[in-house]
């Protein structure tokens, strides 16, 4: 089943592009050796016996493993990426949603919408180690190396951003409150705030600050449904896409000002900051990735909308592998699959 394809401009014609003003937009009919692909598709890989939606991804990178939340399918799968293959299978999640593995720790969190709760995996042979009462919808994760701890997002009305120490797997400190159910969020590194898409409360993002409490909202004017977010720490670049209209908003971090925005795939769901070269891949389930370059930290462009599939709104980037992963759901008698991108320069 698994199947190694070239993407090909010319085997692309008529593919739509989605451009917009100032943008690199590159007709599909130039030839190959005119125009590579900033993400040449190269392997496909199964994912047997899994029905439903798949949603988010993490990984596992001593290991090479990729791991995904096969949310219809009350599954968490765990592939082997050099073997391009599933070497094992979770059972008995609840509707996982957002999957994270911690290196410091080596084990696997998993956030069940189903019941409430994160689960702990032990991260080699993926035994359930502990679950931990979160709240409603618990969501996105993200862990902090500097302070080591892990935070989940959960809750609808009465949303917030909880936080485990996985030294202990116990909850630690207050919840950061939210106005609404947080989607995704990323957290500095080097300072104190949690940026938070918040669509439910008039499509806002919020900078907690993890010190004070302090909240700061940042209106997307004419903007709704913004789920996905990308952070550029090194240049105080917040990536937030959203889907009516569907638009990449630059977002200052240090003054909450709006810097740039552009056109991009629709119904995203996941959106990912290749550093080393400052470029933004925005999975849309339109069935386009749309890669965005940071010319400078004031002016972005758009390099190509690279087809994938129909359905298609989540991925990782795994930087240590310079790889791009998307997750296909079945269709017809197709199975779920993987779709590994190559990154080119």
């Amino acid at each position: 089943m698994k199947k190694v394809l070239a993407l090909t401009a010319a085997g692309l014609a008529g593919v739509l592009l989605l451009g917009t003003s100032g943008t690199k937009s590159v007709s599909a009919t130039q030839s190959n050796n005119e125009r590579v692909f900033p993400l040449q598709l190269e392997e496909q890989i199964p994912v047997p016996n899994v029905a439903g939606r798949l949603d988010h991804l993490t990984a596992d990178a001593k290991r090479k493993r990729l791991i995904v939340s096969a949310l219809g399918n009350n599954t968490v799968e765990v592939i082997d990426t050099f073997a391009g293959k599933v070497i094992h299978s979770i059972p008995g999640v609840s509707e996982p949603q957002g999957p994270l593995y911690v290196a410091d720790v080596d084990k696997l969190y998993v956030a069940n919408a189903g019941d409430g709760k994160v689960n702990v995996y032990d991260g080699a042979t993926y035994t359930l180690r502990k679950s931990i009462e979160i709240g409603e919808d618990p969501d996105n994760m993200r862990y902090d190396p500097t302070t080591k701890r892990v935070f989940v997002g959960f809750g609808e009305e009465d949303g917030g951003i909880a936080t485990i120490d996985p030294a202990t797997d116990e909850r630690v400190g207050e919840v950061f409150k939210t106005a609404g159910h947080p989607e995704s969020f990323q957290v500095e590194t080097s300072g104190p705030h949690i940026f938070v898409n918040v669509p439910d409360a008039d499509n806002v993002v919020e900078s907690i600050d993890r010190k004070t409490g302090a909240i700061a909202k940042w209106p997307l004017k004419g903007l709704r449904g913004n789920y996905a977010m990308a952070l550029n720490e090194a240049d105080h670049r917040l990536f937030v896409i959203t889907r009516k209209t569907p638009m990449m908003v630059v977002i200052d971090t240090q003054t909450g000002n709006e810097i740039a925005r552009l056109r991009a795939a629709g119904e995203c769901d996941d959106v990912f900051f290749d550093a080393s070269r400052k470029r933004v891949y925005v999975v849309g389930g339109e069935g386009f990735i749309s890669v965005f370059q940071q010319d400078d930290p004031v002016h972005y462009s758009l390099i190509q909308n690279v087809p994938s599939a129909i359905g298609v709104r989540t991925g990782f980037w795994y930087a240590k592998r310079d790889r791009f992963y998307v997750a296909v759901p079945a269709k017809g008698n197709d199975p779920a699959q993987i779709w590994t991108y190559e990154a080119e320069d």
